[in-house]
C-alpha cells in the first residue's frame, strides 16, 4: 500500500475513533441515568395529609365508655384524633378491650393507626387488675436490689398490653424520690440503672414505653392533679439528680421506641414564669437540644390542677405546642378536648404556629407509628 494513502487512512481512523468516542461521552452526559428515588414513606405520608389531619395527630384524648358511641365517633371523624388512653372506665376484660381497640382503629379510618395507651407502671398505679398482672410498684422492684427484674416486669407487661391491642405504656417513671412508691430509688443513677433494664425489656418485646415526668418531679410537695409545685434548687443539682435518670436513657436508646412526658411542675433554674409542660426553655432548649430528644414529647394531662387552675386549655394547647411539645394529652372533658385542637388549627391558621411547626411533631409521632409494623 502507498504509504501516504496508509497514512491518511490512519488520521482518519484515528479521527474517527475520538470523535465518535466524545460524541458518545457528550450523549451520556446530556441523557443522566436513572437512578431510582428512594421515598421516604414518612415524608410520603405527611405530605398526603391535611392541616386537619396533622393536627389531629398531636392530640391524644381519653374517651368515656367501652365501646364505640356517638360521642367517640364524632371525636375521631372530626378531629382526626391520634391517640386514645384507656382508663378502668374503659375496661371490663382483655376480649372487650381488643374488640374495642379493632373497633377504634376501624372508626377511625386514618391513614396511620392510633396510639393507644395507658399507665401499668405497677402497684398502685395499674389498670384492670382483675384481669391484667400488674407489676409489683417501683418502689418495690427498685428495692429488691436486681435492675433484671424490672426487665422481667417490662417483658411481661408488654406481652400482655400487645395482646389487647395496646400499643404504649406509660411507664416507666424516671423520677427520682418520689414519695408514692412510684420511684425505683431517691439515688439518680440507680433509677436510671433500673430504668435502663425496664427499656431494654420493652425493646426486646418492641413495645412502646414512656419516660416520665421530665425534668422530674421527685422533689414535688403537692399532689399536680390538684395545684402547681415550685421547684426550688440550681440547675447543676437538677443535671445531677433530677435530669441524670432520662439523660442516660436518651442517650443509649433509640428514641424512636419512646416518648417523653413533660410534668406541669415549675423549676426556677430553667423558667421562672412557665411550667415545664408549656416552657420552651425546658422542652426545646433543654431536652431537644442540650440532651438531645429526637423523639415524641407529649404533656402530662392538661386538665390536672397544675396548670388547668391558671390557665384554660386554649392557652396551654397553643403554649405546649410552641414549647416544642408533639402531643397534648386531655383524658377527661369532650369540650377540653375539642378545644384544644380547635385552639392549634387557629393558632396555625393567624400565623402564631407555623405549618412547619406542625410537621416537625407530625414528622416524630410518623416515625414512631411506622415503627409499629415492625417484624
Amino acid at each position: 500500500m502507498n504509504l501516504k494513502i496508509f497514512s491518511l487512512t490512519t488520521v482518519i481512523l484515528t479521527t474517527l475513533f475520538f470523535c465518535g468516542c466524545y460524541a458518545e461521552k457528550a450523549t451520556n452526559a446530556e441523557v443522566p441515568e436513572l437512578v431510582e428515588k428512594k421515598i421516604d414513606p414518612v415524608e410520603e405520608k405527611l405530605n398526603s395529609m391535611t392541616l386537619n389531619e396533622k393536627i389531629g395527630q398531636m392530640i391524644m384524648i381519653g374517651v368515656h365508655g367501652k365501646e364505640i358511641n356517638d360521642d367517640i365517633n364524632f371525636m375521631l371523624n372530626q378531629y382526626h384524633v391520634g391517640g386514645i388512653i384507656f382508663f378502668d372506665r374503659n375496661m371490663d376484660n382483655k376480649q372487650q378491650v381488643k374488640n374495642f381497640v379493632d373497633a377504634l382503629n376501624v372508626t377511625a379510618n386514618e391513614k396511620v393507626p392510633l396510639f393507644i395507651a395507658l399507665d401499668e407502671e405497677g402497684g398502685r398505679v395499674a389498670r384492670m387488675k382483675h384481669d391484667l398482672t400488674a407489676p409489683p410498684s417501683q418502689e418495690s422492684i427498685g428495692a429488691g436490689g436486681n435492675p433484671a427484674d424490672a426487665e422481667t416486669y417490662a417483658k411481661q407487661t408488654a406481652d400482655e398490653l400487645n395482646k389487647i391491642g395496646v400499643n404504649i405504656n406509660f411507664a416507666p417513671v424516671a423520677d427520682v424520690g418520689s414519695r408514692d412508691t412510684r420511684s425505683f430509688s431517691d439515688n439518680a443513677n440507680t433509677v436510671a440503672e433500673f430504668l435502663d433494664s425496664a427499656a431494654k425489656g420493652y425493646e426486646e418485646k418492641k413495645f412502646f414505653y414512656c419516660l416520665k415526668h421530665f425534668p422530674g418531679i421527685g422533689r414535688s410537695k403537692v399532689d399536680p392533679h390538684k395545684d402547681i409545685s415550685l421547684i426550688d434548687v440550681d440547675k447543676n443539682t437538677l443535671d445531677a439528680e433530677d435530669i441524670l435518670p432520662f439523660k442516660k436513657i436518651i442517650a443509649t436508646h433509640d428514641n424512636k421506641n419512646f416518648m417523653v412526658m413533660i410534668g406541669h411542675l415549675k423549676y426556677s433554674a430553667l423558667d421562672t414564669e412557665n411550667t415545664a409542660s408549656v416552657s420552651k426553655n425546658i422542652v426545646t432548649n433543654l431536652l431537644r437540644d442540650e440532651l438531645n430528644f429526637q423523639g415524641v414529647v407529649i404533656t402530662d394531662d392538661l386538665g390536672m390542677g397544675a396548670v388547668a387552675n391558671y390557665d384554660d386549655i386554649e392557652t396551654l394547647s397553643v403554649k405546649a405546642v410552641q414549647a416544642g411539645v408533639d402531643i397534648i394529652l386531655s383524658c377527661h372533658e369532650y369540650d377540653k378536648q375539642q378545644r384544644a385542637y380547635l385552639s392549634i388549627l387557629k393558632a396555625v391558621e393567624n400565623g402564631e404556629i407555623s405549618e412547619e411547626r406542625i410537621n416537625e411533631s407530625v414528622r416524630r409521632i410518623l416515625k414512631m407509628k411506622f415503627a409499629l409494623k415492625r417484624d
